[in-house]
């Protein structure tokens, strides 16, 4: 099991999170997606390692940003 956690900037509401959440919940192995929408904290937990580039990817294809791993 691995963590990886991700800043993630332009959710500004419990939709947004919503969303982020829905998307990264799709990349294959991930198995939990916890985040803090005060501080944009998005912290996933996944089988192995992730395609950090494919994280990226989703964020932004759900009209958010991330900014710092």
């Amino acid at each position: 099991m691995s963590t990886s956690a991700y800043k993630v900037s332009g959710m500004t509401c419990s939709g947004c999170v919503g969303k982020v959440k829905t998307e990264i919940g799709k990349v294959a192995g991930v198995s939990s997606v916890d985040i803090e929408l005060a501080t944009g904290r998005v912290t996933v937990t996944s089988d192995g390692l992730l395609d950090e580039a494919e994280i990226r990817n989703v964020v932004e294809e759900a009209g958010y940003e991330v900014v710092a791993v």
